[in-house]
């Protein structure tokens, strides 16, 4: 797969597995006679949209793919009819599977868009695995995963990366191709895995041919699907989940811009029914579920879902994931940026909402890793963008809700966390920052750092400094570092530093952009603060 071959029509062609192929994979799965007849249904290879794996413990993961033959048919079934199918899979340590450790039978059904989630345990930790799926005779491509480290054993280092905000329309997704061939034990989305937008007939920046049916807003269950398939169906996006286990949570793109738990960004207009964006969030939690590979805990009940979550690696890290949409208090002053609002002052005001709040404390003060990793959303720290005597902040950011921030900067202090490291989405930006215990006295004390990774595709190619963030350099002696090109960070743990690699691409609105490393930072054990490399 190339970046190269990005276009829809393109990709619609490999998907189609001929009988002759069909027989030769069934000969060689060693499947029964049983499982011959299954395989007559599939005359199309159902794996188009690849297979993934996430949120590894020390003795599993979980496994995932969606039986799709056909993933954009406009129905939002992916060519499947409406009955269960039987899913078979193995693990095993080599990529040919001559040493098989696990294998089951799992069930894929309509009512999940024939997605399968298959959560594997007893396996060693610490330890590369290959995984594959067959169903109705046809095997899927093998994917790689690892299990994280013993939970009290002390690694030597830890790579990781973290990508966000990935608009099919606006760019390829070349970023996606670099980061699976990258030497990493994970990596985290940190939100906008979907746009919700609408896309025009010839699929912007790509300019291959939508279908009518794919192009409005989602509203509901099917409309979402398509948009999920639509942005899954990438051969890249493909790659970098079949290299990697990953660890996902949603941001706002994936219901609606800027929604804030009930709350539509519409929410002012009087015709809008709170009940009706429940019913349309819930659509898109579900279609959410059924595209990646999350375990049941994280599987929606309608409107009711827990995204939060920990995953712990050895004493190396715990990484707390944090999710700061589905519980906010609404944005203050109206939302957008501005000047001058107190509301976003009042000490109630939650952008995690008290249960997560509490859970996030406890899980910092029982931490004994020595790096603190906090994945979320939207920037933590102050970002001021008046480069003037006055101040001007988005309300859709941590600033908007400065208590939250403060209460959290206490409990670093309080319980004596070792080492937070936030690691953030959504700015469509690089930064590297320092976090601040009171940023209206430049003196105060940092308490940790926070690093920002900007988007794979959304904000198109972007420049190395654009305006706006020479206004954030400007306004924010706290911010070490900003950049507007399209990219990820690459991070690796030690038990004395935090580096963050700022990897960029010098453009994604046509394929094959090569990368490269921008600029390197470093936090060190004990010390908070970033230091340029």
């Amino acid at each position: 797969m190339n970046s190269g071959t990005g276009g829809i029509r393109g990709l619609e062609r490999r998907a189609v597995l001929g009988a002759g192929t069909a027989a030769l994979a069934l000969a060689a799965s060693g499947l029964s006679a049983t499982d011959a007849r299954a395989a007559e249904r599939f005359r199309e290879d159902p794996f188009t949209l690849g297979v993934a794996s996430g949120d590894p413990w020390p003795d599993g993961f979980v496994l995932w793919t969606r039986l799709a033959p056909h993933p954009l048919a406009p129905d939002g079934t992916g060519g499947m009819a409406p009955y269960p199918v039987d899913v078979h899979w193995e693990v095993a340590l080599d990529e040919r599977f001559r040493h098989v450790v696990r294998r089951g039978r799992t069930r894929a059904v309509a009512e999940l868009a024939h997605s399968v989630h298959v959560e594997v345990s007893g396996l060693l930790a610490g330890r590369q695995y290959y995984y594959r799926f067959r169903a109705g005779g046809v095997v899927s491509p093998v994917g790689r995963t690892r299990t994280a480290p013993p939970p009290f054993s002390r690694p030597k280092v830890l790579n990781f990366a973290f990508a966000s905000c990935q608009a099919w329309f606006e760019g390829f997704y070349t970023a996606y191709r670099h980061l699976a061939e990258e030497d990493v034990d994970l990596v985290l989305h940190l939100g906008d895995y979907i746009y919700e937008n609408p896309i025009d007939a010839m699929g912007g920046v790509r300019k291959v041919p939508v279908a009518a049916e794919l192009r409005p807003e989602p509203m509901d269950l099917t409309q979402y699907r398509n948009r999920h398939a639509l942005h899954r169906f990438d051969p890249d996006l493909i790659a970098a989940h079949q290299a990697h286990p990953w660890a996902v949570v949603w941001d706002d793109h994936e219901v609606e811009d800027n929604w804030a738990r009930d709350i539509s960004k519409l929410d002012n207009e009087p015709d809008q029914d709170p009940a009706v964006f429940r019913a349309r969030a819930a659509a898109g939690f579900q279609a959410y579920y059924e595209h990646l590979p999350l375990r049941l805990p994280n599987k929606p009940r309608g409107f009711d879902a827990r995204m939060y979550r920990s995953l712990r690696y050895g004493r190396m890290a715990t990484f707390h994931i944090l999710d700061t949409r589905l519980f906010r208090d609404d944005q203050p002053c109206g939302d957008g940026t501005r000047s001058g609002c107190a509301e976003r002052l009042l000490p109630e005001r939650s952008i995690l909402g008290a249960e997560q709040e509490r859970w996030l404390y406890r899980g910092l003060g029982r931490s004994d890793a020595t790096w603190n990793l906090i994945p979320q959303q939207i920037p933590v720290g102050q970002v001021d963008t008046d480069p003037g005597p006055g101040q001007s902040f988005v309300m859709d950011f941590w600033d908007g809700y400065a208590a939250s921030r403060q209460r959290l900067f206490q409990q670093f202090t309080d319980r004596d966390v070792n080492n937070p490291v936030v690691l953030t989405g959504d700015m469509h930006r690089h930064l590297a920052a320092d976090l601040k215990r009171n940023y209206d006295d430049p003196d105060s004390p940092t308490v940790g750092v926070e690093f920002v990774g900007s988007s794979i595709a959304t904000g198109k190619d972007g420049m190395d400094l654009d305006p706006s963030g020479a206004n954030l350099l400007a306004a924010n002696s706290h911010i070490k570092f900003t950049n507007f090109q399209r990219g990820y960070v690459r991070c690796s743990l030690t038990p004395k530093t935090c580096r963050a690699d700022f990897r960029v691409l010098p453009y994604v609105t046509t394929p094959g952009a090569p990368v490269s490393t921008r600029v390197s930072y470093v936090t060190e054990a004990g010390r908070p603060g970033v230091k340029l490399v």
